[in-house]
């Protein structure tokens, strides 16, 4: 059986200038979370826009696979895409304000998913959303359903989102940092909203986060991304524990471990900046601020097994 989505050399160019995404391949398996990680830059929140058919007009999407269910997404129509999209996949953006309408109430924006891809009647769709937002932690749903998003809570806002997100039932979620808006106590909250929608539902899910702590506790399965490229991808543990790319694990090293970081010690960190990469480039992106670099970095980089699951992309084989 194929997997639920399954990403294979995929690439995303803007203006023929901004190499975003370059040839980046992972897979999301029915019932699991999987973490696409890496700094702000590196194309995470491109990759999730380019399986949902959603990139800014002018940009340019090519794979050499890229299938929900079996199903071609690159062949899909307009029309085709859009049944896809908030029914069997759907996803959570970053930015709930920005993400609702503000001239339209929480209800008529939540039934109208369902209505359109279901044809429920306006009370049957007015129950699944109350349903759905007294399981996200709201209280009062039907009075939340009669208010504006700019009456709720970043919080809040965020829970209705993810209730939206959920109305129709769909097999793959995508939640492109749904906590970095928000508090550290409402992020846990959401944190642990999620991973118990997925464990209660079977979705599969392909979380977007740049913060380790987050994957830790919630992923599966891990796909570091580096300057538009997949540099490594392991089991949770395996990569945690046996980190190979030295991006991930100068990542690693930049996260504080109690019981083990002194207070008086400085944290590692990565010096230099994600670089614009443009068409034709080659060789190794994190060459300049690696410390294990030579002159063949500027070549073709190999990728290299370490287990069943666990790959990396660096000339040096461990």
């Amino acid at each position: 059986m194929s997997a639920l989505l399954e990403i294979e050399q995929l690439e995303v160019s803007f203006g023929g200038r901004t190499a975003a995404v370059r040839g980046a391949s992972l897979t999301v398996e029915r019932g699991e979370t999987h973490c696409l990680v890496g700094e702000s830059g590196c194309g995470k929140s491109v990759t999730a826009l380019s399986v949902m058919n959603l990139l800014a007009r002018g940009a340019r999407r090519r794979a050499r696979r890229l299938a929900f269910e079996g199903r071609d997404l690159q062949g899909l129509s307009d029309q085709g895409m859009a049944g896809l999209r908030g029914d069997a996949m759907a996803m959570i953006f970053q930015e709930p304000m920005t993400s609702l309408n503000p001239a339209y109430t929480v209800g008529s924006q939540m039934t109208e998913v369902l209505r359109r891809h279901r044809r429920t009647s306006q009370k049957a769709a007015t129950d699944r959303a109350a349903d759905l937002l007294a399981r996200v932690g709201i209280t009062a749903p039907g009075l939340r359903l009669g208010q504006f998003p700019h009456q709720l809570s970043g919080g809040l806002r965020q829970r209705v989102m993810i209730a939206m997100a959920l109305m129709c039932e769909p097999k793959l979620l995508i939640a492109d940092e749904p906590t970095t808006a928000l508090d550290v106590t409402v992020q846990a909250q959401i944190l642990r909203l999620l991973a118990q929608l997925q464990r209660d539902l079977g979705l599969g899910m392909l979380l977007i986060t740049h913060d380790l702590g987050i994957v830790a506790r919630v992923a599966h399965r891990v796909s570091v991304m580096y300057a538009g490229e997949v540099v490594e991808r392991a089991a949770t543990a395996e990569l945690f524990a046996n980190p190979k790319h030295p991006y991930t694990q100068g990542l690693l090293r930049c996260v504080p471990v109690p019981g083990k970081t002194r207070r008086d010690e400085p944290l590692g960190s990565i010096p230099g900046t994600v670089p614009r990469i443009g068409p034709g480039f080659e060789g190794c992106a994190f060459r300049a601020r690696c410390g294990f670099a030579d002159e063949t970095c500027s070549h073709a980089i190999p990728r290299h097994a370490a287990g069943s699951q666990h790959e990396f992309l660096c000339r040096l084989p461990a």
